[in-house]
């Protein structure tokens, strides 16, 4: 069987409503310790991010209200669904992490859990500062200009 080419992976859990209610900075990329029914879980591609945030707590980094079904061939060895799920991150990069969020007032947000090219499943997570309402109203006027743009260039060819 041929190697799968670089950057070939699959997205588990998608967090497609943190580009619009924060301000993204830096994005970093960790390994999650799961068990195995989550991993296997994750494969069917049902877990949602969307109301889930990281912290960090005695030096670790642990992500928070993450929703992983529970998997219906694992009998009494299933997991919890939104149990703290420690994230394996350089104890430089959550300590750069972790003095964001208490110096700066800005939270840590999972944007996806992914499959990398060996099958690990990782998740992507970046410094955000909440966005205000105004803010969410600009970003939506831009995106449907955008839209707009679009069709206008389509029409005249």
């Amino acid at each position: 069987m041929a190697p799968k080419p670089p950057g070939n992976f699959k997205i588990a859990a998608d967090n497609r409503k943190a580009r619009f209610n924060y301000e993204l900075g830096e994005v970093f990329e960790a390994g999650i310790a799961l068990t195995g029914t989550e991993v296997k879980s994750l494969r069917t591609g049902k877990a949602t991010i969307a109301e889930s945030y990281a912290h960090v707590k005695n030096g670790e980094m642990f992500l928070v209200n993450a929703d992983i079904p529970e998997y219906l061939q694992a009998n009494q060895f299933n997991h919890e669904r939104r149990r703290p799920r420690k994230l394996l991150l350089r104890a430089r990069e959550i300590s750069k992490l972790a003095e964001a969020v208490e110096r700066e007032g800005m939270s840590i947000i999972p944007l996806k859990v992914f499959f990398n090219e060996k099958g690990r499943a990782k998740i992507e997570i970046a410094i955000g500062r909440g966005k205000k309402l105004h803010d969410k109203r600009e970003t939506e006027k831009l995106r449907d200009w955008g839209r707009e743009k679009s069709r206008l260039m389509k029409e005249r060819g």
